[in-house]
């Protein structure tokens, strides 16, 4: 069963790789507030690499805030760069979620 936000054709999914210090500076939980007081569904999680990687899904506007405060020093820890990619949504998420 899909998330009835991602059936709407105006939502669209974030694929974002955060970069910088942002692990250990409770990056993933701020992020999921973040998503959580949007109304949007995906999940957060810490790569390998340091990165922590991000998909989101909802509405365009909602996606655009989200896009804004990910790069933002309203963010915990330091950003140095996001790197993401805009599609429209699939639907596959229920909630947001962090990613052990």
């Amino acid at each position: 069963m899909t998330d009835s936000k991602a059936a709407d054709p105006d939502s669209v999914r974030l694929t974002a790789r955060v970069t910088g210090m942002v692990q250990g500076v409770g990056f993933r939980y701020w992020t999921a507030r973040k998503a959580d007081e949007l109304g949007l569904t995906g999940s957060v999680r810490n790569d390998d690499d340091g990165s922590v990687a991000v998909v989101a899904e909802g509405p365009q506007p909602d996606i655009v805030e989200f896009r804004r405060w990910l790069g933002s020093s309203q963010a915990p820890g330091r950003v140095a760069h996001v790197d993401e990619k805009v599609s429209p949504a699939e639907g596959g998420f229920r909630s947001f979620q962090v990613v052990s």
